[in-house]
Formats: C-alpha cells, sequence, structure tokens
C-alpha cells in the first residue's frame, strides 16, 4: 500500500493550493518543505519593531464580494479561506513617474483612469477608451483560446494584436510617449519590455487589476499562506517542514514517490513538484530523461530575479508624501535601456515603490510606514563578486534605489529606522531557484500557453509540475496553477 496517494514537493503558492485542493478531495496528502514556514515568496520578516512583506506587491484577481470567476469567489470559497482573510482594496492601480516629464495617477476603475488621462493629457479620451475596449476584447478571447475555443471560433482581434509586441500596439493608440510609458508601467511585473513584452499578456495583466481590482492582505501574504496551510491541515493533510527531497523514485518510467534528505522515503502514487524544473528533473533518479524534456529545457532561459530594499521608516506615509500605493518611478522613457541594465551595476533606472500603509496591512506600528523598494535583476553580476566585496556591493547599489525614490519622497533617508536588503543571492539562497529566479524562466513569447505547457504534460507518468516554472508567474497565476494541477490529478483518477 502507499504511503500517500500524493507527495507534494515546496509549500509555495502552487504547491499549497494543489496540496489543499488534493486533500480536501479525499486524496491522502504530504506536502514538503524545506524551509521552517510555508509560502517561499508569500511570506514575512520582522526587523525591529516592523515586519516587512517579503514579495506581495498587489494582488489581482481577488475582485469584490459575489465578483464571479475571482479568487475570492472561486479558489478562496473552495478552500473555505475567506473568513480567515481580511482583505485590503488599493483603489489606484498605481502612479507613474519620470521625473520631470510625468507624474499620472491611474485610479482602479476603468472610466476613472480614461478621466486621469485626459485631464493630464487632454485630447486623449477616446483614444485610451478605445485602447481599454482592446484590452477587454483581447482578453476575453485569449481566455475563450486558453480554454480550448477552437481557433476558427476566435475572434480575429486576438490574432491581429494578442502577439504583437506591447510598444507598437501602444504606437499604433497614442503619439505621445508618455502616455505610453504610464499606460505600460506593469511590464516589470512581467520581466520583459514594451519591445519583446506580447500585448496579449499586458492585456491580460491590467484587465485584472482593473476588473477585479489590486488588493493586499491584512498580515502580509504570510496570512494567506498560511490560511491555505490550515485549510490542508484541517482537511487531515501531513506537512514536514526543514525537510528537503534528495530524489524523485521512479520505477518503470513511472514516479512512485520521494527520497528525503535524511535517507528515507516516502511512496505515492503521484507527485507534484512546485521546485523548479532544472531541480525537478534533477531529482528524477531510475530513469534516464526523456529526449522531449532535455529539448525543452535547452531552449529556455533562466529568468530575472529581484535586488529589494525593505525599509521601516519613522514617518507616515503622508509626511513622506506617498499618495499610492504602489508608485513606479523611471529616469526615463527609454525602456529597453531600463530592460538591460538589469544584467550591470548600472545605477537603478527603474524602481517599483510599495508603502504598505497607505492602505495599511497591519506590518508598521502606528506612525510609522513600511516600504520596500524594488527592482529587477539578472543574478549573473552577482555571482561574481567576491565575498568579502559582497556587502559593500549591494548596499552601494541599494543607494541607487533610494537617490531614485527621493525623487517622489525628499528626505525619506531622514526616515530610516530599519533596512533590509535582499539581492538575487538572496533569492537563490530561500527559493532554491537557479538564478533566483522569481518568475521562472524567461517569460518571453516562446514561454506563453500558446507555444509551451509544461504544466500539463512532464513526459513521467505520475509527476506533475505547479508553478511558475511551468506556466506563467506571479501570485495568482501560481495560486491558481497549484489547484488547477491538482484538479487535473483528480480528474484521471476519477
Amino acid at each position: 500500500m502507499n504511503d500517500y496517494d500524493a507527495v507534494v514537493i515546496g509549500a509555495g503558492n502552487a504547491g499549497l493550493t494543489a496540496a489543499a485542493t488534493l486533500q480536501r478531495a479525499g486524496a491522502r496528502t504530504l506536502l514538503l518543505e524545506r524551509h521552517n514556514v510555508p509560502g517561499g515568496c508569500g511570506t514575512s520578516f520582522r526587523r525591529g519593531r516592523f515586519e516587512f512583506e517579503v514579495a506581495l506587491h498587489q494582488l489581482s484577481g481577488v475582485g469584490v464580494e459575489g465578483q464571479p470567476i475571482s479568487l475570492r469567489e472561486g479558489l478562496f470559497a473552495q478552500l473555505d479561506i475567506n473568513d480567515k482573510l481580511e482583505f485590503v482594496q488599493e483603489h489606484d492601480l498605481y502612479r507613474a513617474v519620470v521625473p520631470g516629464r510625468l507624474d499620472l495617477t491611474l485610479p482602479a476603475d476603468w472610466d476613472a483612469a480614461i478621466d486621469a488621462i485626459e485631464a493630464e493629457f487632454p485630447g486623449n479620451r477616446d483614444r485610451t477608451a478605445r485602447f481599454f475596449e482592446l484590452i477587454k476584447q483581447v482578453t476575453f478571447w485569449q481566455i475563450c483560446a486558453m480554454r480550448g475555443m477552437p481557433a476558427e471560433q476566435i475572434d480575429a482581434v486576438l490574432f491581429t494584436y494578442g502577439l504583437r509586441p506591447l510598444e507598437d500596439v501602444l504606437a499604433e493608440f497614442f503619439d505621445d510617449v508618455r502616455i505610453r510609458v504610464a499606460l505600460g508601467m506593469y511590464w516589470t511585473y512581467l520581466g520583459q519590455p514594451p519591445s519583446k513584452l506580447l500585448f496579449q499578456d499586458l492585456a491580460l495583466t491590467l484587465f485584472a487589476y482593473f476588473e477585479f481590482k489590486p488588493w493586499h492582505v491584512r498580515g502580509g501574504s504570510q496570512a494567506m499562506s498560511t490560511a491555505i496551510l490550515d485549510a490542508f491541515l484541517a482537511a487531515g493533510g501531513e506537512v514536514r517542514f526543514n525537510t528537503g527531497v534528495d530524489a524523485i523514485l521512479t520505477q518503470s518510467g513511472r514516479a512512485f514517490g520521494v527520497r528525503l534528505d535524511d535517507g528515507s522515503e516516502v511512496i505515492a502514487s503521484d507527485v507534484v513538484s512546485n521546485a523548479s524544473l532544472p531541480a525537478t528533473y534533477g531529482m528524477l533518479e531510475g530513469i534516464e530523461l526523456p529526449a522531449a524534456v532535455r529539448k525543452d529545457m535547452s531552449t529556455r532561459r533562466i529568468g530575472v530575479s529581484g535586488f529589494v530594499l525593505h525599509m521601516g521608516l519613522d514617518a507616515t506615509p503622508a509626511e513622506l508624501g506617498f499618495t499610492t500605493s504602489t508608485t513606479f518611478v523611471n529616469r526615463d522613457t527609454d525602456d529597453d535601456r531600463t530592460y538591460n541594465s538589469w544584467r550591470s551595476f548600472e545605477p537603478a533606472r527603474g524602481i517599483c515603490v510599495s508603502s504598505y500603509d497607505v492602505a495599511p496591512i497591519g506590518f508598521a506600528p502606528a506612525g510609522a510606514n513600511h516600504v520596500s523598494l524594488m527592482t529587477l535583476q539578472y543574478a549573473d553580476n552577482w555571482k561574481n563578486v567576491a565575498p568579502a566585496d559582497y556587502a559593500r556591493t549591494k548596499f552601494a547599489y541599494a543607494e541607487s534605489l533610494l537617490d531614485l525614490c527621493e525623487t517622489v519622497t525628499p528626505g525619506i533617508r531622514d526616515a530610516i529606522e530599519e533596512v533590509d536588503v535582499a539581492t538575487p543571492l538572496t533569492m537563490m539562497r530561500y527559493l532554491g531557484h537557479p538564478g533566483g529566479a522569481i518568475y521562472g524562466y524567461d517569460q518571453d513569447a516562446t514561454e506563453g500557453w500558446l507555444f509551451r505547457n509544461s504544466e500539463r504534460e512532464t513526459h513521467v507518468p505520475g509527476l506533475h509540475l505547479a508553478g511558475s516554472w511551468a506556466g506563467i508567474g506571479g501570485f495568482q497565476p501560481t495560486l491558481e496553477a497549484g489547484a488547477r494541477v491538482a484538479r487535473r490529478l483528480l480528474r484521471r483518477k476519477a
């Protein structure tokens, strides 16, 4: 008899929702996590009197009560955790700033955003309305296609616009580069510049935030991770922390369990991996890696990591000049140069500033503010930094983020009480991901759902992949992916 019906490797977003979905459906499930807390990126840590959110900037897809196809009415309701979570709504998508050229706040509402753009850039109301309608249409038909609707039934708008670079589509609608920069700011959430990013990817992202609003969770992403884990445990699931997996065991070409880092073995009908694809396939034992997997892996590139400056500030958001929870600040409008700078130590050219107390999530004491500054960075340069130079290098680079932040919040340095800096090497250490990649592989056109779907096919029976390395990165996509993989597994067993 098997020890379990399923073993889930990794308690990140997808691992948690996969495990909870399986266990609540009656599958005896063991969840394994090498860290001592659940969540992966969805966690927090303390410094002095502050708690710092590790990775969640805005949670898309939550929706308002009663809104269909939302996380609230879908996944969270299915896991019965809505009453365990207190959602904090952000009423603006973001403030987009290019010092001296652009300062525009986009409300989290289609019509209000049109009004805001028209107020700042008169004469663009109709263009913006048509652009927003295109976003809605491309997103609708993209979802239809992703759900299996035959190509001949898909409206031509998806094929006309979906696979074009975002930069080209924006230029078709807007003459003013400042509007194009403002509306394309979420490209950093996707890790590809507008010259490379498919329009359909930005459309889906903007739609998710406009239609379902940007949210956070009181208590941070750790509260969400804990709620999902509690749902798993309440259903009878078993979790083992501080437990690594050394090997995925196979026999006759099929996965049948895992060997743990203490040498013990666990037998299960199915293995779900929330680890990176290189790590997952590297753990396979007793089988030659299928040729299809080798070919697939050879054509993929490790994605971008992050550099984050966490700060506890002895001042309120209002005192510091924060008007929105999320502010994007770019040095100029050259997005390609910003993207290329992620492979160097050139001073940060673009940052995402998150003030978690404009709409408080409960991490800062009264009269204080918890802020993070983030930019993206590939890990290669950091791997080459000598240990003796590491601290100096990371704090020097952090100063460049502060320099950029001070263009919108002068004097922020004077309010710093606590600080912590995370580099791509930090991400590598805590996530166990090659290159500290936060989105998995580079999220370029070849990684899209049209060309790959590692989540659906591992070429190893009994092994299932869940998470950003098998699909789209980000919180909502990975939360949904874990549950989707679990449901697919359950259907095959039915």
